[in-house]
């Protein structure tokens, strides 16, 4: 590529440090002309989303994320109010929290916080801890499985400060979640364990009325912040679900609001040429030739990042993977996102990367400034910053001579207005695109066959519990009994076997397997 096409295909906002390369994505200009069409449509999209037009049918509702970093643009005072009143009432909290105005029970103050929760009610704020909570006033722990070995490795960290000593926030919207509701349980019990007061420890991010606001309520919780339906999981980071968190770790949570914010501005401009959301969109689909035939590769260079490609795997694989587009049609989109970080994967899959099955395109996420303060040579002039920035041009550059495309995405340094910018730029691309290819990214049924899946195995674990006895059988006995697949009753029965519940006794295959009390 020439230093004319670089110059041509970078879109630059000075007054942010904002830049994005798309010079070795190699887009034909004739591939942007021939869906001008659906551009218009999707510009039109976004403004009928923010404007407030029911965005998910499955579920009637809106689609509000936007109106978060500024809330003017809410089509109504009451869904205005909806955004101002929660983030005025989260910053008192914690600054209650932190001057020990809210205490615990014997009157001390809280110096650490776990957060119960599990996709976008966790993932979000693992990013924004990660990202910028370094010197948190309150570190920052999660539940974010149903996992009891790993919830059981937190407790014991948090016991080393104290359980007395920690402040519970249990996110839910429908308080009904399996992981989250476990979670919280999980935590009551030891809790109680220890003799505390449970709910004098807790508070709570939850839609009005719903099951774990009633929860709040009963057991009497410190505080409880509401979560609004027309907030998905996945865009919910900039909402309660991420800042009743951030705030409580002391982070300018104003700012990352200003940056989303400022990147919503320049991302609703129809400029297609200097609209770098819009621009991203169009990169994803000429690579993946709008059917996801190619995945995205996600590589910050920046330890502080490292969340952030797991952040986008949600954001774009649970909007973009739809089996049906808007007109029925089976067209099973998606685009598959991995990564880690840079230079770590110099180390890890870059070498499949430049000479395995080209299949990805990559993003690179470049931060300009190596730390603050003064570095030292580590050869002759030569820090550990410009071995970083090195290793980021060259693996650039060894990608492009390969064949491989990429792009580069670069920010001055990983400030809290800055993290407000890239979440609001993927945000706005993950729209876009979904526009582009017909297809409706605020919804989920996959996610929700999942759950009812799980649901209908519990139902056979505990039907198999009850045809247990001293007598050994197989999972073909059970099954017969219980009208269940044979198979589902085997890995029940494993199940049980493996937690201590039955003894098993191998056969010469599963079929012959024995299992009893």
């Amino acid at each position: 590529m020439s230093w004319q096409s670089y110059n041509q295909a970078l879109i630059r906002y000075p007054q942010y440090g904002f830049s994005l390369d798309l010079s070795l994505m190699e887009i034909d200009p004739a591939h942007t002309v021939a869906l001008s069409p659906r551009i218009a449509k999707a510009f039109a999209d976004m403004e009928a989303v923010e404007s407030g037009a029911i965005a998910n049918p499955d579920e009637g509702r809106m689609v509000g994320h936007y109106w978060l970093r500024n809330a003017a643009l809410a089509p109504t005072e009451a869904l205005r109010n909806a955004v101002t009143e929660p983030i005025a009432a989260l910053k008192e909290f914690a600054e209650k929290v932190h001057t020990g105005a809210i205490s615990n029970p014997a009157g001390g103050n809280f110096q650490q916080v776990l957060l119960i929760g599990i996709g976008g009610s966790a993932l979000g704020p693992q990013l924004v801890s990660e990202a910028i909570g370094q010197n948190a006033r309150l570190p920052l722990y999660f539940f974010d499985n149903t996992d009891p070995a790993g919830i059981d490795t937190v407790i014991a960290k948090l016991t080393k400060i104290g359980l007395d000593k920690t402040l519970i926030l249990v996110i839910s919207k429908s308080g009904g979640t399996a992981e989250t509701r476990n979670g919280m349980l999980e935590a009551k019990a030891a809790y109680e364990s220890a003799g505390l007061d449970f709910g004098r420890h807790a508070a709570a991010v939850t839609g009005i009325g719903s099951k774990l606001d009633q929860y709040a309520a009963q057991h009497q919780f410190l505080a409880r912040f509401p979560m609004e339906d027309w907030v998905g999981g996945r865009t919910s980071v900039l909402s309660t679900v991420g800042l009743v968190p951030a705030a409580l770790q002391g982070l300018d949570i104003d700012a990352m609001l200003a940056g989303a914010a400022a990147m919503d501005v320049e991302t609703r401009n129809q400029d297609v040429s200097n609209n770098a959301a819009m621009q991203l969109a169009l990169a994803w689909h000429s690579a993946t030739n709008g059917k996801g035939e190619k995945d995205m590769v996600v590589l910050p260079y920046k330890d502080s990042l490292v969340l952030f490609s797991k952040y986008l795997q949600q954001l774009v694989m649970e909007s973009l993977g739809k089996a049906r587009d808007l007109d029925g049609q089976v067209v099973n989109q998606g685009i598959a996102v991995y990564g880690n970080k840079g230079s770590t994967d110099q180390h890890a899959y870059v070498q499949q990367l430049r000479d395995g099955v080209n299949n990805f395109f990559v993003t690179f996420i470049e931060v300009r400034k190596g730390r603050a303060g003064h570095s030292i040579e580590v050869d002759p002039g030569t820090t550990t910053a410009d071995y970083l920035q090195g290793f980021f041009r060259g693996t650039r550059k060894a990608l492009h001579e390969s064949g491989r495309k990429s792009l580069t995405l670069s920010i001055p340094e990983v400030t809290p207005f800055h993290l407000g910018l890239l979440i609001a730029l993927f945000e706005r691309t993950v729209s876009f695109y979904a526009s582009l290819v017909n297809i409706n990214a605020y919804h989920q049924p996959g996610v929700e066959a999942g759950k009812k899946a799980a649901g209908a195995f519990l139902e056979t674990l505990n039907k198999v519990r009850g045809h247990l006895s001293a007598n050994a059988k197989s999972a073909g006995d059970i099954a017969t009994v219980t009208g269940a697949d044979p198979e589902d009753v085997y890995h029940c029965l494993t199940h049980l076997s493996a937690n201590g519940e039955v003894q098993i006794f191998l056969g010469t295959c599963p079929a012959e397997d024995k299992f009893l009390i």
